[in-house]
């Protein structure tokens, strides 16, 4: 396969991995989103609605970028579903991140030929330092999200054993 076959082939099956998952959100939907937050134990509507304004604020620049970090490369889809994103201007934001994601490392295995591994060498400790700081993040807002909860209950007047005369 040619260099630039190689950068269209692994462009068009970004781009085409990325509509599935915009069609998933927009079959789920904000309304379903909600009513699935409600059931989970850290997250509740709320959570739904700030991640919609968000999303409204930030989400062409959340997808073009997106494109380049990992995991938020494939999550980044759903909610632009979900908020029904313009499916041309997501579709150009996907492709042109995507391209510019696929090309550096087409391009990178290119110029090394059988030296390609090499690329390994460098990528994977960044990728890997993207994951551990997720993790972290995500650890973090679960600690948070769980001391908040715990506080709230703390003062609900259920939690003190007191109840509403029936």
């Amino acid at each position: 396969m040619s260099l630039v076959g190689a950068i269209v082939w692994t462009t068009i099956g970004s781009v085409v991995g990325a509509l599935t998952l915009y069609w998933i959100g927009a079959l789920v939907g904000v309304e379903r989103l909600r009513l699935i937050a409600e059931r989970m134990p850290l997250l509740d509507a709320a959570d739904v609605d700030k991640s919609v304004g968000w999303f409204d604020r930030h989400g062409e620049k959340a997808v073009f970028f997106g494109r380049m970090v990992p995991l938020v490369r494939s999550f980044v889809s759903i909610p632009a579903g979900v908020q029904r994103m313009n499916l041309l201007r997501f579709t150009l934001l996907t492709g042109l991140g995507s391209l510019i994601w696929n090309s550096v490392f087409i391009v990178a295995g290119y110029q090394l030929g059988r030296r390609w591994y090499l690329v390994e060498n460098v990528t994977g400790p960044m990728q890997k330092v993207v994951v551990v700081v997720l993790a972290i993040l995500i650890i973090w807002w679960v600690v948070r999200r769980v001391r908040a909860r715990r506080a709230r209950d703390a003062q609900s007047p259920e939690a003190h054993g007191s109840r509403e005369p029936e």
